[in-house]
């Protein structure tokens, strides 16, 4: 069963003045970044504010507001991807593993569904 919203994402074309702003403004905190393996992404940035994550996905040549999606944390993944798969909810991305960004989060998967409108839904634990 699906317990709380993990993180929002979007795409910003400049990581570090994205995360001065969120950080000076709104009081995020940056805990973890990444670089991804695909050449339109440079780097993703975690920020955190209290249990509220912003996913930034730093793609300087993409579109704004393109990469928008939100991540629901599973205490069951394997049951609740087939329920949605077997529910006729169409797939986007298959399983797979994830980094942790924390140490509970170690072994985790996740995986993308599209929604009615095109929005991207993530799931992960």
């Amino acid at each position: 069963m699906f317990q709380r919203i993990d993180h929002i994402a979007f795409v910003v074309k400049d990581r570090k003045k994205s995360i001065e702003f969120y950080e000076k403004h709104f009081g995020f905190k940056t805990y973890f970044e990444h670089d991804v393996p695909r050449q339109e992404i440079e780097k993703i940035v975690y920020l955190r504010l209290g249990d509220t994550v912003l996913e930034l996905v730093h793609m300087p040549q993409g579109e704004n507001n393109s990469g928008y999606h939100f991540c629901l944390v599973t205490d069951n993944f394997e049951e609740d991807f087939q329920r949605l798969k077997e529910d006729g909810v169409t797939i986007a991305q298959a399983p797979h593993p994830t980094d942790a960004r924390t140490e509970d989060e170690k072994g985790w998967q996740r995986a993308v569904f599209r929604g009615l409108d095109g929005e991207m839904i993530e799931i992960r634990g």
